[in-house]
Formats: structure tokens, C-alpha cells, sequence
């Protein structure tokens, strides 16, 4: 193979100049996957089954919890987070995936956070205003471009 300057093969080749390729922030990888969680629970038609006791359980277990028709259960059966990366319906594996602290998965997938019938749709607003959701970072760049432009 011959190696020759751009320039010179621009007229004998078709030359296509790309974008470099910038990976996504985890934050956005975050938002997306949470958007998409949310998603897939909109459209889920059966019931939801809640996680329960989380936060009284040791870490070991707490990891590995998992229920038939959990709201992890339901994500675990859409092909499009599987093949973004979510390893299983397991609560350790949804933390992981869609960054979640122990606060916000509690909050999310335990039982003891919601009163009444849980519909999917009570869930995945739940999921979507975490995805909505600014850091301490974004807000401190919002503000700072407020006053930049005083």
C-alpha cells in the first residue's frame, strides 16, 4: 500500500471528512437510559411489582434482589437496554447501568416510597423526573452563564 497526502488522491477518491467522535458524558448516557426506562414502563401493559424492603437488607442481598414483574424486570425485557448494557433485573446490575445512588433506586423501586395501586406510569415519571433531574454541577453552569451575561 502506497501512502499518499490527502491533496494529492482528493481528486481520484471520494474524500469524506467525518466529525470526531465524542463519546457521550455519563451524565447523558444517564439521562437517556433513565428516559428509556421510562419509556419502556409507559408502554408495559400488565402489572408492576415493587421491590420491598431495601434499605433493611444487607448489601450482598441488596445487590442481587430482583422480582417476576419488577419494574427491573420489565427494562430487563426490552432488547434496545439490553443491548445498551443492562446485565440483568437485578437491583446491583439497574444501579449500575442507569447510575443510580442507593437514595434514588430506593425511591424508585421500593415499595415503601408509594401509597395505593402502583401503575407503571407512577413509576416511570418517577424514573423521568430522576433522568430530568440537574447535578450540582449543571446548576452551578446555568447560574454562571446567568451572570456572565449581566
Amino acid at each position: 500500500m502506497k501512502h499518499r497526502p490527502l491533496d494529492e488522491i482528493k481528486n481520484e477518491a471520494n474524500v469524506t471528512t467525518l466529525a470526531p467522535y465524542a463519546p457521550k458524558s455519563a451524565r447523558t448516557l444517564r439521562r437517556e437510559r433513565l428516559e428509556r426506562f421510562a419509556t419502556v414502563l409507559e408502554r408495559h401493559e400488565g402489572p408492576v411489582r415493587l421491590l420491598s424492603r431495601i434499605e433493611y437488607l444487607p448489601e450482598s442481598e441488596r445487590m442481587r434482589l430482583r422480582s417476576d414483574d419488577s419494574p427491573l424486570a420489565i427494562a430487563y425485557r426490552d432488547p434496545v437496554l439490553r443491548e445498551d448494557g443492562l446485565a440483568s433485573d437485578r437491583l446491583g446490575d439497574a444501579m449500575t447501568f442507569f447510575d443510580l445512588t442507593l437514595g434514588e433506586a430506593h425511591h424508585l423501586l421500593c415499595d415503601c416510597h408509594y401509597t395505593g395501586a402502583v401503575t407503571p406510569r407512577i413509576v416511570a415519571a418517577r424514573a423521568r423526573s430522576l433522568a430530568q433531574r440537574m447535578s450540582w454541577g449543571e446548576v452551578w453552569t446555568k447560574i454562571r452563564s446567568a451572570l456572565a451575561f449581566r
